[in-house]
């Protein structure tokens, strides 16, 4: 029996397509992206940033306008998360701009939304954003339920005796 070259040519093109989109996908999975220039920074401290990570979108209006860079302790010894962003160089925002840590989906990945304030004075690189308002943690959310369904009234009415 002999070989056909075009259908080894043909099975050779179908296996390097299929390794290509491994590829792809890997590399979406994976969150690297080029993010081209330098944007501007911006830094924001919150109490809570729940499972929001580096390479987390950041948002305004559902549109994505930049990315975490880095999540690390505030330098001033106040034990908040100091969150580096670097969005669009081209956004022009004013220094009264709420940040929030909110979920997006079912599936609870986390991202940073900005609400533009009405201020005249604009936000500079490396700018910090001083209104924030913290991640809400389910986990947390649900003890308190379960304690205050059972084991609240409970504790109350023992300790009172």
């Amino acid at each position: 029996m002999s070989r056909s070259p075009i259908r080894d040519l043909l099975v050779g093109v179908f296996v390097l397509s299929g390794l290509a989109a491994l590829a792809y996908l890997s590399i979406q999975l994976g969150g690297a992206a080029y993010s081209g220039p330098g944007g501007l920074t911006l830094y924001a401290s919150f109490d809570e940033i729940g499972g929001l990570a580096a390479r987390s979108p950041v948002v305004i209006g559902g549109v994505k306008v930049g990315q975490v860079r880095r999540i690390e302790l505030a330098p001033d010894g106040s034990f908040r998360a100091r969150v580096t962003m670097d969005v669009d160089k081209g956004l022009r925002l004013p220094d009264d701009t709420q940040a929030a840590v909110l979920t997006q989906g079912v599936l609870g990945n986390q991202y940073v939304g900005l609400s533009p304030g009405g201020s005249d004075t604009l936000l500079q690189d490396g700018g910090e954003i001083a209104y924030t308002q913290s991640a809400v943690v389910i986990e947390r959310l649900i003890g308190k339920f379960i304690e205050n369904l059972g084991g609240g009234d409970k504790a109350a009415k023992d300790g009172g005796s």
